[in-house]
């Protein structure tokens, strides 16, 4: 729904902004198929646009001259995920002054509840550029309901699935919304656990505010993003390990891959040193891996033995 909804109001801004808009090109400025986008059209004339199509190969489509356009009905979930939608596009680093100005466009006509749900989402949200393609949905009124919670300093409760799966209830006093790429994150304090966690917010079933205030904590941590880049890596319960790599390619192509979690220093124009600090090793493996480049493993010993088994796994799958 999110996906759709972004895209009929861009749709409709690019319509806005010239006469006339060829098919082909449209639908590549969308990125979308044009099977796609004539339904992406049909949703707008559904909602009362007049969309003018020329039909043809060297086809295209207009808004009808002079007509009085309506405004671009959408129900609150809508509203809520489209905003949201933008939120994540922008959060990716890529989303521009278009991005900016979508986003804003939504506001300007969101009902006050919702602007206020979005506002809460919007203050207590810390951007991430992530490389991650992953598209992850999220329950928006879970998300309101934390991102209430982190301004508001209310504790919430909520179901959670681990990635193992196990299934479980926390009472968490939840501190700062993370837009990790095109993931969302809960940071916060866990009452059970007695520590700081961190929440895939997609994984959370219901939450909802226990209406139980709470006096703000001194996290461990200075950034948050880091605090989050470093937890996405594994699971904490294989303890804290000090990686260091030679990597043969240049600091910038390094960096570009493994972002602001790892310190990169360039040794020469093709060869750089990537050291950080990690609670599991197949997330520094998994990224070296998909460097594309020969790397020496300095420290530690477990990291080592790690690649020779998975170097011992790829070698009988290639002999498959």
């Amino acid at each position: 729904m999110a996906n759709t909804s972004s895209r009929t109001l861009r749709l409709l801004s690019l319509l806005q902004a010239r006469r006339y808009w060829p098919g082909p090109r449209l639908a590549d400025e969308l990125g979308v198929s044009a099977r796609t986008l004539r339904r992406d059209v049909d949703r707008l004339r559904e909602l009362g646009y007049p969309v003018d199509a020329q039909p043809g190969v060297d086809g295209g489509y207009a808004l009808a001259a002079g007509a009085s356009l309506p405004p671009l009905v959408v129900d609150d979930d809508e509203a809520m995920a489209l905003a949201v939608a933008i939120q994540s596009h922008l959060a990716t680093g890529d989303g521009g002054d278009a991005a900016l100005r979508a986003l804003t466009k939504v506001v300007q006509v969101m009902p006050r509840r919702l602007r206020a749900r979005l506002d809460a989402v919007r203050s207590s949200t810390t951007p991430a550029p992530w490389s991650a393609d992953v598209v992850a949905p999220v329950d928006h009124a879970v998300l309101s309901t934390l991102a209430l919670g982190c301004r508001d300093r209310e504790r919430v409760r909520f179901d959670y699935v681990a990635a193992a799966g196990s299934a479980s209830s926390r009472l968490v006093e939840p501190a700062q919304l993370v837009a990790l790429g095109r993931r969302w994150y809960l940071v916060g304090y866990d009452l059970d656990r007695h520590d700081w966690r961190t929440f895939r917010i997609d994984r959370i079933g219901t939450a909802d505010s226990t209406g139980t205030s709470f006096a703000p904590r001194t996290p461990p941590f200075d950034d948050v993003a880091a605090f989050v880049r470093t937890r996405v890596l594994g699971d904490s319960a294989g303890g804290r390990h000090q990686v260091e790599v030679v990597v043969e390619a240049s600091a910038d192509v390094v960096r570009g891959v493994v972002g602001r979690w790892a310190d990169v220093r360039a040794d020469s124009p093709a060869r750089c040193t990537m050291t950080m600090e990690t609670d599991s090793l197949e997330g520094p493996l998994f990224a070296l891996g998909s460097l594309g480049a020969e790397f020496t493993v300095v420290s530690p010993a477990e990291l080592v033995a790690l690649v020779r088994d998975w170097g011992a796994r790829f070698e009988r799958a290639a002999r498959g």
